[in-house]
């Protein structure tokens, strides 16, 4: 039996809906925090991701639907129309290469704090359970997370449709298409997990009801974008930001099975466990996922390419989305291309600082001397 794997199935072409990607890496979504107290994308930011342009997709930092979602210091909105209008600029330096890029909608939840909210209110959740973990880095410095104030359920339809005025204006600025963030502890996972969400209205209980807050967040919109521009991502074995449930595998795959039904442009899953595991059974897998979803499958979280090449000639992925290998080479398509060497990882202290360094100033690889030069 011959089990070796096609050099070429990362790098391969990949129809995603009607869009014709130039190969099946795709730039995970990562918070840089580059965008300032303002929230404003800017020329800097444009220029990191032109850089990461030789990518099939990118899918920008997650960005903020509303002044309530805000729980990160400089991290971009898109709640205003200036906000809107700025992702413009970023939009068409990547179009410039003639790469496909998605917006990913955010709305951190509980994973906030007072200092982050309009008159120093509580962050919000379904339930009022905290985080139970390490302090937060707030406008104050380091807090210790609060505990969230429920939301009550006449709000919900308010973040809804800031999700789908996000998405308008995500549409306005060029993008392609969006994300929907429901992963890693943020309001739309801990409406989807048990652990998290003790309702006793239409939000919470079984699985069903938890499901319905994300399902009505999709079809708010599918009221701007077609379906095959809207993609959700989800973390079933995630431990970030407190999560895991006893349930999370019947409630993940109910979830991925009622996000079959629309044709959506992908499901986003960190299958990986680069971000930790909550141990609460077998870790689940895209191969799981495919029986339930019908649509393409981006893999994510802590893959080498050769473990990408196998997801992907198995069939078990469509498309694996990269993180932290893009912070430290903007060229990371052309280096799986070559097979050049990675530079060495990025410090963590650049990660979220406000500036080019660790940013925008990470070399290329030059095939003729084998040496480094500088990205423009």
């Amino acid at each position: 039996m011959n089990t070796q794997i096609a050099p070429s199935s990362l790098l391969n072409p990949f129809d995603l809906g009607d869009i014709t990607l130039s190969n099946r890496v795709v730039m995970a979504p990562m918070t840089r925090a580059r965008a300032g107290a303002t929230r404003m994308p800017n020329a800097l930011m444009a220029q990191y991701y032109a850089q990461r342009a030789s990518a099939g997709l990118i899918i920008t930092e997650a960005t903020v639907i509303s002044t309530q979602a805000n729980g990160w210091q400089n991290t971009p909105g898109i709640y205003t129309e200036a906000q809107g209008e700025a992702w413009t600029q970023i939009v068409e330096a990547v179009h410039a290469q003639s790469t496909p890029i998605f917006l990913q909608l955010w709305h951190c939840g509980r994973a906030s704090h007072s200092s982050f909210q309009e008159n120093s209110q509580l962050p919000v959740a379904p339930s009022a359970i905290k985080i139970n973990g390490d302090q937060i880095h707030t406008p104050i410095g380091s807090q210790p997370y609060e505990t969230p104030r429920a939301l009550e359920t006449s709000e919900i339809p308010l973040i809804v449709e800031a999700y789908r005025q996000a998405a308008a204006r995500a549409k306005l600025a060029g993008f392609d298409g969006v994300e929907i963030h429901g992963a890693n502890g943020y309001l739309i996972d801990t409406f989807l997990q048990s652990k998290t969400n003790q309702r006793l209205d239409q939000y919470g209980g079984g699985v069903e009801n938890r499901y319905c807050f994300l399902k009505q967040v999709v079809e708010a919109i599918l009221t701007v974008w077609p379906a095959n521009r809207v993609g959700v991502r989800l973390s079933p074995n995630g431990v970030y930001n407190d999560m895991g449930s006893p349930d999370y595998r019947e409630t993940f795959l109910y979830t991925a099975e009622q996000l079959n039904i629309y044709g959506l442009a992908y499901l986003h899953l960190l299958d990986g466990l680069g971000f930790g595991f909550h141990e609460l059974g077998t870790p689940m897998t895209l191969t799981e996922f495919r029986q339930v979803f019908k649509g393409p499958l981006i893999g994510n979280c802590g893959y080498t390419k050769e473990q990408a090449e196998a997801a992907i000639f198995s069939g078990a992925a469509d498309l694996m989305a990269f993180g932290r290998p893009f912070i430290s080479n903007p060229d990371l398509v052309e280096r799986f291309t070559h097979n050049w060497p990675l530079n060495p990882p990025a410090e963590m202290k650049d990660w979220y600082s406000f500036g080019s360094e660790g940013y925008i100033d990470f070399p290329v690889y030059q095939s003729g001397a084998g040496l480094p030069d500088k990205s423009s």
